[in-house]
């Protein structure tokens, strides 16, 4: 038998700060606890935001590219010349947990300068954070191979691979999001730098067949540079409950902002309770909010008040550990209408592999996972009207409920595993080692 490889692995992941229901976080950490279990050395290395409300596993890990003097910098030169001790405040605890809550603190509109400066890496305005990175990582990790968490981080591969001599890949997964909701004059330019950042790297990996085609497009990539790597879970982690033992409310789980079609559940829900045979039907929320959200929740919560059916509301402000499965616990259907569509959706596999059935608009890579699992169904168009239609639907219908319960669980654990992903990921690390 042969002798098992064991690989030094750095992930370098951008953070939400635990503000909001982060998949792209929550799936990065899934990968690395995987890769642990696998015998893997793993380091985390967070930018902008820490990663979650609660990280245990980054201590003496610092935060490149802190988010408040990362942006003061851009915006104004005069930082550019600050004491080290002024960064230290300022990438400290407390401001991070104060810039995570901020308006403005994950928003792509605006940030247009900075986006074109971190991808233009070496030659950008945030080039000492880069050496800083770069050089502690030479100095601290000795890895085997780096893992940048998304196509928007392509700056920092350059200076990696020159500095520490390892190869580099990177996650494709909703760069789009943030790439088209800014200036339409300059999204070509950030689309064509991305373009040129691709060469510093060895191979991509995105996360559903239908966003590695959007990105190959996008991004004008050769095809055998682009490889799938679905999401994944691990089951064990989940608590399966027959939705015959559970009351039949509705869930939504992820950042509740008009992106991701909080208000056409809102809608919907409003559209359901107003049918015949509805009255016990409750709408369950979670996922967490940023400042830019506060006035958009505030006016759903004021239609449901209009409407009388404040009783049959909850926002639920926790939604990590054991809030999440509790979350669960109390929903019999989970539905994420996000308006554009997604690159995978994190929230579909952990809903699944709580046997709660997802409903989604056939929009993005919700067909494509939701057809591999087996454990949902899609509608269309993405109207408040179709989606109360798709859940009434099944709500009258418990075999059917059940059915797609069990369905989805025994498809996450078969298809969206977790740990045969993590092989899966380690094999393609060790090809590109030699």
């Amino acid at each position: 038998m042969g002798a098992v490889f064991i690989m030094n692995i750095i992930q370098i992941i951008p953070g939400s700060g635990g503000s909001f229901y982060c998949g792209n976080c929550l799936r990065d950490s899934k990968y690395v606890e995987a890769l642990r279990q696998e015998g893997h050395q793993v380091v985390k290395i967070p930018m902008y935001l820490p990663l979650f409300a609660d990280e245990h596993d980054i201590s003496g890990i610092p935060i490149f590219y802190g988010a408040i003097s990362t942006y003061l910098k851009q915006v104004y030169p005069i930082f550019r010349k600050a004491p080290k001790w002024f960064d230290r405040m300022l990438n400290s605890k407390p401001m991070m947990k104060l810039a995570a809550s901020m308006a403005g603190s994950t928003r792509a509109k605006g940030l247009e300068d900075m986006t074109i400066s971190m991808l233009l890496g070496e030659q950008g305005q945030q080039k000492e954070e880069l050496e800083n990175m770069v050089n502690w990582i030479a100095e601290h990790c000795k890895p085997d191979i780096i893992h940048l968490s998304n196509a928007l981080l392509l700056g920092l591969a350059k200076r990696l691979k020159e500095k520490v001599g390892v190869p580099v890949l990177c996650s494709l997964q909703d760069e789009d999001v943030w790439v088209d909701v800014m200036d339409p004059s300059v999204q070509d330019k950030i689309w064509k730098l991305m373009h040129t950042r691709a060469e510093d790297v060895d191979a991509f990996v995105a996360v559903s067949n239908f966003f590695a085609e959007v990105m190959k497009k996008k991004m004008d990539l050769p095809a055998e540079k682009v490889k799938t790597f679905y999401l994944g879970v691990d089951y064990e982690d989940y608590k399966f409950i027959s939705t015959k033992e559970k009351s039949r409310n509705v869930g939504y789980i992820s950042r509740l902002c008009h992106e991701n079609g909080f208000d056409i559940v809102v809608d919907a829900f409003i559209e359901l309770k107003k049918k015949p045979g509805f009255e016990d039907v409750k709408l369950i929320a979670t996922g967490g909010s940023t400042g830019d959200d506060t006035k958009y929740i505030k006016e759903q919560k004021r239609k449901i008040k209009e409407n009388g059916f404040s009783d049959d509301f909850k926002i639920v402000d926790e939604f990590e550990e054991e809030s999440i499965h509790s979350f669960f616990e109390k929903v019999s259907l989970v539905s994420v209408p996000v308006r554009n569509g997604e690159a995978f959706g994190m929230y579909l596999l952990e809903s699944m592999a709580s046997g709660v059935p997802v409903v989604q608009p056939a929009l993005g890579a919700f067909p494509e996972i939701i057809e591999t699992a087996g454990g949902g169904t899609v509608y269309s168009p993405n109207s408040p009207e179709k989606l109360s239609e798709s859940w009434a639907e099944l709500l009258n219908d418990p075999e059917k409920l059940e059915k797609l319960s069990r369905a989805g669980y025994q498809g996450t654990k078969e298809k969206f595993n977790i740990h045969t992903h993590a092989k899966e990921i380690i094999t393609l690390y060790e090809n590109l080692k030699k």
